[in-house]
C-alpha cells in the first residue's frame, strides 16, 4: 500500500529566511511560495533528487502551524508524506487496523493538487503522517 516518500514538511518561523538558507547554503532548487488556504499554510517546496522538503509557514492565527511554532519557536519537522495509489482504499484499510484519520476522513486537495489525508501521530510513533494519492 505505502509508496515512496513524497516529502518531509518542516514548519518554519521565517519562510523567506528558510528558503534562502536552502538556496544559498545548500544550493537547492527552491520553488516559489504557494498559499494553501484550505490547509492554513503557505508552502515552499525544495526539490531534491529523490524527494522534496516542504517548508510550512502559517496563514493567520488559526493555522495549525501557528500552534506548532508556539510550542517549537525555532521550527521543526511537522510531518512526513507517503504516496499511495488509491487514497480511499488506503484510508479504509488503515481504519480497519485501528488507525485514526484526522478531520472528516474525506480527502482534501493538497499543495500538489492531489487528494491528501492525515493520520493521527499517536498511531504512528509520534509522527504526523500525510498520505497523498499519486
Amino acid at each position: 500500500m505505502i509508496g515512496r516518500l513524497n516529502h518531509v514538511a518542516i514548519a518554519v518561523p521565517d519562510l523567506e529566511a528558510a528558503a534562502e538558507q536552502y538556496r544559498t547554503a545548500l544550493g537547492a532548487k527552491v520553488g516559489p511560495p504557494q498559499d494553501e488556504p484550505d490547509h492554513g499554510v503557505t508552502v515552499v517546496f525544495i526539490e531534491l533528487p529523490n524527494t522534496k522538503i516542504e517548508l510550512l509557514y502559517p496563514m493567520g492565527e488559526d493555522s495549525p502551524i501557528t500552534a506548532f511554532l508556539e510550542k517549537n519557536p525555532a521550527g521543526g519537522i511537522h510531518h512526513i508524506c507517503y504516496e499511495v495509489e488509491d487514497i480511499l482504499a488506503a484510508r479504509d484499510r488503515l481504519k480497519e487496523t485501528g488507525a485514526r484519520v484526522l478531520g472528516s476522513g474525506e480527502p482534501k486537495i493538497g499543495a500538489h493538487g492531489k487528494p491528501v489525508l492525515f493520520l493521527h501521530p499517536k498511531d504512528f510513533n509520534g509522527a504526523l503522517v500525510e498520505l497523498e494519492q499519486v
